[in-house]
């Protein structure tokens, strides 16, 4: 049985890491295997907290080297990895991708490298913003960064397109094959704006942006589960581009109708598959 391991954070309520990002691989068909980086109560934006831990980086060898006894790692179709909570989980999450590209040279490897974003700055502990751009991004097939975190890796500051395709460019020189841009806050007002960027071009997506009380968390999550889904279902990275933007919006939708600010991604489980609207990429470089 093939599978995508995906180590990353967990809440026990809501949906963020890991709680974003599983059930809407498996409704798209697939065996995910999850690894927790930490395991919280609820996403951190609640202003009343939350409890948890962090798990060992021990932890997660520990868990790939049970799956490597049972024989599994040959069957990994691709690994994700999101937020990381030291800087020891990313060398942890770089072992495993190399170990299971030992047995499965076809295996993807796809980095959400969560660090922060303009507004909140750099949120992971010492460390792991380091390795993200030293280790685990330069290793990647995919990234799917947001517009700090594509800065952090490449050093191009982005205020307009133009910096944008610079960034995008530039981050393909430095390893990966495949560049999504989860959102570009500096672009138009009032649209949602994402970037796809590989060696036969950049493509850009505008979708109106939704209203809510709150900006939902774990939405980069759900992006980056949805698009690797495709990819490991035979989809061309244009195309997969394209499913995911229409189906992360229909759960936006979805979301907003029933006035939440945390994802409705149970309730908008069809717009996963079957999304009802269609935001086309339009070629910018």
């Amino acid at each position: 049985m093939n599978g995508i391991l995906s180590i990353q954070s967990h809440v026990v309520f809501g949906h963020a890491g890991n709680s974003s990002a599983v059930f809407p691989m498996q409704r798209m068909g697939l065996e995910v295997w999850p690894i927790h980086t930490v395991q919280f109560s609820n996403h951190t934006q609640y202003p009343q907290g939350f409890s948890g831990k962090s798990f060992d980086s021990e932890d997660i060898r520990t868990l790939v080297k049970g799956l490597d006894n049972i024989g599994k790692l040959k069957d990994c179709q691709a690994v994700i990895s999101g937020y990381q909570g030291s800087a020891d989980q990313c060398l942890a999450v770089a072992q495993a991708v190399e170990q299971i590209r030992a047995q499965n040279p076809n295996a993807r490897y796809v980095c959400d490298p969560v660090m922060g974003d303009p507004q909140k700055g750099c949120i992971v502990s010492d460390g792991v913003a380091e390795h993200l751009v030293q280790t685990l991004m330069p290793m990647a097939d995919v990234i799917v960064p947001n517009q700090f975190e594509l800065t952090a890796f490449t050093g191009v500051e982005i205020s307009n397109l133009e910096q944008a395709i610079t960034a995008c460019r530039k981050a393909l020189d430095l390893g990966p094959k495949v560049v999504l841009v989860k959102h570009l806050h500096s672009l138009a007002q009032g649209v949602f704006s994402t970037i796809l960027a590989t060696e036969q071009g950049c493509y850009l997506i505008e979708r109106p942006e939704l209203e809510f009380a709150k900006a939902p968390v774990g939405v980069g999550d759900l992006i980056s589960a949805i698009f690797t889904a495709c990819l490991v279902k035979g989809m061309a990275p244009l195309e997969a581009f394209r499913h995911t933007n229409n189906a992360v919006y229909g759960v936006l939708e979805t979301t907003a109708k029933h006035g939440s600010w945390e994802l409705m991604t149970v309730f908008g489980q069809e717009e996963i598959v079957n999304p009802s609207h269609d935001f086309a990429p339009q070629p910018i470089g």
